[in-house]
């Protein structure tokens, strides 16, 4: 199988999630079994909700080119990141190594329904633009939420090590609110799929998106 190298680093708790969901999506009956991963964990990545929502601080982009570099020397053969915002800086990844692009954003669009999709999203995704011109094409259109600050509110409680029951109620609360509006749903923030246990509607997880991308990537 061949080695993927995990960007990570935008909430520890998105790489640990990740990597438990690759654990539990391969059929093994042994250690070998497993698919290998190079996990680079950098918290001095700067915030990218900070640099993108508030238009201040740090650029990421230097510091995700240069993990990528990190793990290309590291014997990487692919690279992947468990966070749609700061796929907007896939461009400085792509251009660090002549490494594969595990994009999710690419693999979550794939698998998809067109129709009305419900965004559970930080709102960075919706001012960059991050998902419209795969939408367009898919035939997808996105539902926002009315105000940004009860989901922003949620990811940043994550982040503070928060994701108890009460932020699953609320966030199923929230989700339950989108699916009136939506023909599906789309959790498009690895924060919040740790509070996606309580979800009831029809949702597609981006994570999970990836996941599947990894399998296919290593063990093909």
């Amino acid at each position: 199988m061949k080695t993927v190298g995990i960007l990570g680093g935008m909430g520890p708790e998105a790489t640990i999630l990740l990597m438990q969901r690759l654990l539990r999506a391969v059929p093994a009956r042994d250690d070998a079994d497993h698919i290998p991963l190079i996990v680079h964990q950098n918290p001095a990545v700067p915030s990218r909700i900070v640099r993108l929502i508030h238009g201040r601080g740090d650029d990421p982009g230097p510091v995700l080119a240069a993990m990528a570099r990190d793990l290309l020397a590291a014997g990487a053969q692919a690279l992947a990141m468990p966070c749609n915002t700061a796929h907007a800086y896939a461009p400085h990844i792509l251009a660090a190594t002549p490494l594969p692009f595990l994009d999710m954003r690419q693999a979550t669009v794939a698998a998809l329904p067109p129709g009305r999709v419900g965004m559970l999203a930080s709102p960075a995704l919706r001012r960059t633009g991050a998902f419209d011109d795969a939408f367009k094409t898919a035939g997808i259109e996105p539902v926002w939420p009315e105000s940004d600050a009860p989901l922003l509110a949620l990811i940043q409680r994550v982040k503070a090590g928060e994701s108890g029951p009460g932020a699953q109620a609320e966030f199923a609360q929230l989700a339950q609110q989108m699916a009136e509006e939506s023909d599906h749903l789309l959790v498009a923030c690895t924060e919040l799929s740790l509070l996606s246990a309580g979800i009831e509607s029809a949702f597609t997880d981006s994570l999970d998106c990836l996941v599947a991308e990894i399998l296919r990537f290593s063990q093909g």
